[in-house]
This record gives C-alpha cells, sequence and structure tokens, in this order.
C-alpha cells in the first residue's frame, strides 16, 4: 500500500487532482491511496511526522509559510524516502526541484496520460526497491531472493532452483551462507533450504521428514 500526500494552494486543483489520482488507482488496481490533503505546508510536515508517508505532491509556487521547494527541503531533513512529485505551471522551477531528490515533474494543468505515466513508473521502482537480489556470479548474475526454492550442492557446483528456472555457478556453501537471509537454512550437508518456499513438513521417524515444496519433495 502505497499512502500518497498532496499539496497545492488552489482547492479545486488540489479537489481535481485527487480525483485523478483515486481513478488512476482504480483503473490500473494499485493499492494506493491519497491519505492526507491541504493547501498548507504546515500542515503537511505535522502529518508526515506522524505518520507513514510514500509519495508526496507537492504544488511548488504555494501561497503558505513556505513554498514547495522550501518544503521539499524540510521534508528531506525528516524523511529521505518518500517519493516527491511536483506540479507548476512555472517551468523555469523544473531543474531546480530536481535537487531534493525528485521523482518527477509534473507541468500544470496536469493531464491523465502524463500522470498515468509517471503513476506506473513510480509503482514499476517501488516494486524494484522492495526486493532483494542474490548475486551469484562474476556476471551479475542476480536472483529475487524470496524466488529462491532451494540451493543444492552438485559437485563444485551450486544450483539455485527457482519457480520459473535453475541457476547455476561454481562455488560453495560458504561463500554464500553469511549474505543469505535468515530464512535461508542448511537442512543437509547437501542443501540450503528457503523457509518461506516450504510447503509442508513431514515427519517420518525422530531423526528424518520430509520438506515439500511445491514442485519437490525432499528427504532428509
Amino acid at each position: 500500500m502505497l499512502n500518497f500526500v498532496i499539496c497545492d494552494d488552489n482547492l479545486n486543483l488540489l479537489d481535481r487532482l485527487e480525483k485523478m489520482l483515486e481513478t488512476l488507482f482504480t483503473k490500473n488496481n494499485r493499492d494506493a491511496s491519497v491519505v492526507f490533503r491541504s493547501d498548507n505546508a504546515d500542515d503537511i510536515l505535522n502529518y508526515i511526522d506522524n505518520h507513514v508517508v510514500d509519495v508526496l505532491m507537492l504544488d511548488i509556487n504555494l501561497k503558505s509559510s513556505k513554498s514547495g521547494l522550501e518544503l521539499a527541503e524540510e521534508i528531506r531533513k525528516r524523511k529521505k524516502n518518500p517519493y516527491l512529485i511536483f506540479t507548476t505551471g512555472h517551468l523555469e522551477y523544473a531543474m531546480v526541484a530536481y535537487k531534493y531528490k525528485t521523482f518527477d515533474y509534473l507541468a500544470k494543468p496536469i493531464v491523465y496520460d502524463r500522470l498515468e505515466d509517471t503513476l506506473n513508473r513510480l509503482f514499476e521502482d517501488a516494486n524494484e526497491v522492495s526486493k532483494n537480489y542474490i548475486k551469484i556470479d562474476n556476471k551479475n548474475t542476480l536472483i529475487d531472493e524470496a524466488e529462491v526454492h532451494y540451493i543444492k550442492r552438485d559437485g563444485m557446483k551450486l544450483v539455485f532452483h527457482t519457480s520459473s528456472r535453475d541457476y547455476d555457478t561454481y562455488s560453495s556453501f560458504n561463500k554464500f551462507q553469511e549474505k543469505l537471509p535468515s530464512s535461508y537454512v542448511r537442512c543437509h550437508k547437501s542443501y540450503i533450504a528457503n523457509l518461506n518456499q516450504i510447503k509442508d513438513v513431514e515427519p517420518v521417524s525422530r531423526y528424518h521428514y520430509f520438506l515439500r515444496w511445491s514442485d519437490l519433495r525432499y528427504w532428509t
């Protein structure tokens, strides 16, 4: 869920932007919502101090206690991670706005197609950020760690088994074990299992059990 906060000193434009965002969230099945809106910079700062905010859309030319750029500077002192998107009819501010780690800049009047393009790129970026990858070789082969079911030692190679395919590299468990998340457990001398991918565990004796993935049943 991405929480959006919007700020514009024109209440009619604020209403219109909120409706555009909610329409696009619904149209593209986005898990997002406008959680706060205001025409006042101080209200925005008070809100982000006490709530989780993922995206801020700020009018640059605010007729408030602070301009949109000054507001962005204050936000960056308090929060490093939220996406910032500026809106304004003054194109000369575009380059200045990017110093605050700006994701995008929307010229007024904002149109649906341009806003939709920005949101699509933002959600793609947010989804990528949420992933963690395992680098398995010197060719920069990266695997999403959540997709790995298990790692198997096969002679001099390690085989990373995922839902879609197997990846192999000439290496050892010792090289990878310290870098793997806590959900990866060495359950056998030849296997490291991703506990998040195990579907079932069946005890078959005091010392032996089955590990069941969606596509493999392994006895140990």
